[in-house]
């Protein structure tokens, strides 16, 4: 098994990961927000047609979307903040081996390395995303 990201790292990726947790944590917020105000019954008491129906429909829909990515991300860097904690951040949770640094960078929550995550898509693709 290969060594995690060298101790004197993990400050800088778990600075990242907290700041970005926040990020997520307002942006949920703020849809929330937003989808009170645009409530479905709101939308549907000014629904004039089938056609005004249907955009109402899809407001409400691409609120949850965003929900649901939003507390997917959370949730992948709560689990990361959970590997910094274990001693285990930057080690692949398939193989083992060393994630690449330069991929910590661009996805700090990663939990692969790039080649044990390209096999997670295929074998992946397709299936349905978890609801909240």
């Amino acid at each position: 098994m290969a060594e995690p990201i060298p101790l004197r790292d993990l400050p800088h990726f778990e600075k990242r990961l907290r700041a970005r947790a926040a990020a997520l944590r307002a942006e949920i917020r703020a849809t929330l927000l937003r989808s009170d105000e645009e409530s479905y019954a709101q939308l549907a008491g000014q629904v004039h047609d089938a056609e005004d129906e249907a955009v109402a429909d899809l407001l409400v829909d691409v609120n949850l979307a965003e929900i649901d990515r939003d507390v997917g991300e959370l949730r992948a860097i709560e689990a990361a903040l959970g590997r910094v904690d274990a001693g285990t951040y930057g080690a692949c949770l398939q193989c083992g081996t060393t994630i690449d640094r330069q991929r910590l960078e661009v996805e700090p929550q990663a939990e692969r390395c790039i080649d044990c995550q390209r096999v997670h898509d295929r074998t992946t693709m397709g299936a349905p995303t978890p609801s909240l």
